[in-house]
């Protein structure tokens, strides 16, 4: 299990830790106990700045959340076609997978059974909901094939884009920087749209 050194104790490090402690353990798993001793300090200290693990969860979700919600306010987004406008969403999908990976990874697991993984899941329904909106136009613009199901294509896509949390891992990249991720976005954009768009 990961630890942390006292001396570079921050919230944001307890944040990092705890999400590591929930991806090994699971939510459920995980006591206050686990935390302290992976944060390498006492729960009294961890008291001082949250009010438990469900916070901290809560945090942790919110910052994918936010994440992945701030692309659809994205000019490339909102402005131009709507097969244009996911192919954008699906690539900023895949590079804020990449750069938030511990957090998105936690987002993907919650199960519900808490009130923070009940409200990270209807926030999580209310994305997908958006960009198969968007899937569903590029369609009706005839942009996209329309022998798929719509749910069905969506649901495949997402399935691609979160498969990404349980292969990727950033030390393998081979030192090259964001060319890793780059690649993977590029990669999945490639695989995603090559089957979506209708042949000319």
């Amino acid at each position: 299990m990961t630890t942390a050194r006292r001396d570079t104790y921050t919230p944001e490090t307890l944040l990092s830790v705890a999400v590591q402690v929930f991806i090994e353990r699971g939510y459920d798993g995980t006591s206050m106990e686990h935390l302290s001793k992976a944060a390498g300090i006492s729960k009294s200290s961890i008291y001082h700045h949250v009010t438990g693990k469900e916070e901290l969860l809560r945090r942790a979700v919110s910052r994918a959340l936010d994440e992945l919600f701030g692309i659809l306010d994205e000019e490339d987004a909102r402005v131009g076609s709507a097969a244009g406008r996911l192919e954008y969403v699906v690539r900023r999908m895949v590079e804020v997978l990449l750069a938030e990976l511990p957090y998105v990874t936690l987002l993907l697991r919650v199960r519900g059974n808490t009130g923070t993984e009940r409200w990270a899941l209807e926030r999580r329904r209310e994305f997908d909901h958006r960009v198969a909106a968007l899937l569903k136009a590029a369609a009706a613009e005839g942009d996209v094939r329309t022998d798929v199901e719509v749910r069905l294509a969506t649901r495949l896509v997402f399935g691609m884009i979160n498969s990404i949390v349980e292969w990727y891992r950033p030390e393998a990249a081979g030192g090259r920087g964001g060319a890793g991720e780059r690649e993977v976005a590029d990669a999945v954009a490639r695989l995603v749209f090559g089957g979506l768009r209708r042949a000319s």
